[in-house]
């Protein structure tokens, strides 16, 4: 009997719903209980998912990073912006430099390659939005940790792309320095958030089209979701960063179309189990296999995340002179890390093939990690600053 994939789609959701459940109990995210319930249904725990239908699921892993990326552009109105100004920007700095410069410096103390430092310091620097996010919306969480929280992790993913770019510069230039243009290698990064910021600033101006001609709202949800699809594509296609793009185009909706907010919540509506499956499906990518491997360095690239994450985001607040509670309860929501880390791993491990094992081995078992504790420590920290009721 062969079993086809909606029975699958069926096994995530009957899943996430099921833990999501069991984890509420111990007061505990509804994100924690997802991941935790692909873990255990995934290839490398009870192997009720085969790992090429994992792979199948990578459609899902697209429309909810994308749909995330657009309700966290919804954030950046300009009313927030012009109060704020650059308060998100230099916080989001420091946080993610911090990470970096704490990562290579200290490993290569230890003894380590400084090349291997480095490129773990410049992906250490990277921040994953939906676990956040969906902690946010799931607690209904607002005040001004909340409202700065949303603008960082936006800025984040472009600042850690920015610092990749210039770290495999740096590398490649020490590895083949006849051969490389290192103003080249920095600028590819630069050019590829410039792309993405233009063209989902083009997008979210077309929305207006179809919102012209169509006034109810089922319409208009179609028309978003068609968008949001057309962007992530597109970001695919043309080698931009869809989270970025889609960021962009929420922005820009949320600024120029009069009905954007109105637009935001309908969008909120349909994505819950797309989200869900997400969770399930990035659970069940955790390896546990990979965590007896990762030694020293891997023990050692947690705990200068994790304190640079925290100590970067004070040190931000501080700068700007925000609220106590947003220099003390930030740096926490900031833990989770988990595509974009994994996607710099790749091009990490080809720019220095004889670490390439090391740098998949620790990011994975980070990436196991902080997706595990990343969500608890957000309510934590939003509840200690009272903005979770």
């Amino acid at each position: 009997m062969k079993v086809n994939t909606l029975f699958y789609l069926s096994l995530l959701l009957f899943s996430g719903l099921f833990f999501g459940r069991i984890v509420k109990k111990i007061k505990l995210p509804n994100v924690t209980g997802y991941l935790i319930a692909g873990l255990l249904i995934g290839p490398y725990f009870f192997r009720l998912v085969p790992s090429g239908v994992v792979t199948d699921f990578e459609l899902i892993s697209e429309m909810a990073l994308a749909f995330i990326a657009f309700s966290i552009g919804a954030e950046f109105k300009l009313s927030y912006l012009r109060k704020v100004g650059l308060t998100p920007v230099i916080i989001a700095l420091f946080a993610a430099l911090s990470v970096t410069v704490l990562v290579t410096v200290i490993l290569t103390v230890m003894g380590f390659d400084f090349q291997l430092a480095l490129l773990l310091g410049a992906i250490g620097s990277a921040t994953a939005p939906a676990a956040t996010i969906m902690v946010v919306r799931e607690y209904r969480a607002h005040g001004p940790v909340t409202d700065t929280l949303m603008s960082v992790v936006a800025i984040d993913d472009a600042i850690a792309i920015i610092a990749f770019g210039f770290s495999i510069a740096v590398v490649n230039s020490m590895r083949h320095p006849d051969q490389t243009s290192v103003i080249l290698s920095i600028l590819l990064p630069i050019a590829e958030i410039i792309g993405s910021m233009i063209l989902g600033f083009f997008l979210g101006i077309m929305f207006r089209i179809p919102f012209r001609f169509f006034s109810k709202d089922t319409n208009r949800l179609n028309a978003t979701l068609a968008f949001v699809f057309l962007g992530s594509s597109l970001a695919s296609m043309f080698d931009l960063s869809p989270l970025l793009l889609c960021m962009c185009m929420g922005a820009t909706v949320i600024n120029i179309i009069d009905s954007g907010e109105e637009t935001i919540k309908l969008v909120d509506h349909v994505t819950e189990p797309i989200f869900l499956m997400f969770f399930v499906v990035s659970g069940m990518e955790l390896d546990l296999s990979v965590l007896p491997q990762i030694g020293l360095i891997g023990v050692m690239y947690v705990l200068l995340r994790m304190t640079g994450k925290v100590a970067g985001a004070y040190l931000g607040g501080v700068v700007m002179k925000t609220a106590d509670t947003v220099k003390h309860f930030l740096g926490p929501t900031l833990l989770p890390q988990a595509g974009v880390a994994i996607g710099l791993s790749l091009i990490a491990a080809n720019a220095v093939p004889e670490y390439g094992q090391t740098i998949r081995a620790v990011i994975l078992s980070g990436t196991f990690v902080f997706e595990l504790i990343g969500p608890v420590a957000t309510k934590l920290s939003l509840k200690k600053a009272g903005e979770i009721t």
